[in-house]
């Protein structure tokens, strides 16, 4: 156990894994772009920089804590560094706000309002990419991308699949499979993680909206929804309902209204499932 000083409160920590930690336990909401607890440190976007009793800078993501540290988190300096990283990224950024899928839930943005930034110094040396829709899961737009690394991460960590990575130098840097792949040319499995971690609309869910409203408005076209158990979890999440209570009948009178003619749920059919591919795991860690 140890004490640091942030901000002149006296905070006491133990096993936290940065300094960061330490800060956010102490409740204060420090920004950044390129930290997720579940994966490796990077230190890419230094938006969690803090600065010590001496003026020393650093990245808190990247600290261990240290019993006696004094640091303080919003110093006028330290609002200007995260102002200019800002501009930057935006400087190099598809401002296209308006029509991004992500509008409305873009961190980047959230973190520009922030911080007041109004207006952008920099000449703008956006450079224009294809975007990548061959998955059937998702599209990449790399136009949006700021380099965080977060995709990377989440594919190489914690999926295993490697599907995407960093290609070229400098300011030719670029999140794409390898040898400029489209995304369906690699082993990717279409599981949507990196687009979880993803704070901007470089990443993004392909959607059929709008065959499902051309079939529900077909006459001769009877629509059955077929209901996971994920799905029912995370709109009880959207919508704050107390986890555990059971969302099905609110979601099926929801489609209903919608015009689905036909809702099925497959909590059976995603409880064997389970059962198979824990059979099918077992049977490969017994051979070996």
């Amino acid at each position: 156990m140890g004490f640091m000083t942030i901000d002149g409160q006296r905070v006491e920590f133990t096993n936290e894994p940065n300094v960061l930690t330490v800060i956010r336990n102490a409740e204060i909401d420090i920004p950044t772009l390129c930290y997720h607890s579940e994966l490796s440190i990077y230190g890419a976007c230094r938006l969690c920089t803090v600065e010590d009793d001496r003026g020393k800078t650093f990245a808190s993501c990247a600290e261990l804590p240290r019993d006696g540290m004094v640091i303080y988190t919003n110093t006028p300096r330290l609002m200007r560094y995260r102002r200019t990283i800002l501009e930057l990224l935006l400087a190099a950024h598809d401002r296209d706000c308006t029509t991004c899928v992500k509008s409305g839930e873009c961190h980047l943005l959230e973190l520009a309002h922030r911080m007041g930034v109004d207006r952008i110094r920099f000449k703008n040396r956006e450079a224009k990419y294809p975007i990548d829709e061959s998955s059937p899961a998702i599209v990449r737009n790399p136009n949006k991308c700021i380099l965080c690394g977060d995709c990377v991460r989440m594919c190489d960590n914690v999926q295993s699949v490697n599907a995407i990575d960093f290609a070229y130098r400098g300011t030719s840097t670029l999140v794409t499979p390898a040898f400029n792949k489209t995304i369906a040319q690699t082993n990717c499995v279409n599981c949507g993680q990196c687009r979880v971690v993803c704070p901007t609309g470089a990443i993004s869910i392909k959607t059929n909206i709008d065959e499902v409203w051309d079939a529900l408005a077909d006459p001769n076209t009877i629509v059955v929804a077929q209901v996971a158990p994920a799905v029912r979890v995370a709109l009880g999440d959207k919508f704050g309902i107390p986890k555990g209570e059971n969302v099905m009948g609110k979601l099926v009178n929801a489609l209903h209204r919608l015009g689905f003619h036909e809702v099925y749920d497959t909590t059976y059919g995603a409880d064997l499932t389970v059962i198979e591919e824990a059979e099918e795991l077992l049977e490969r860690i017994s051979s070996g």
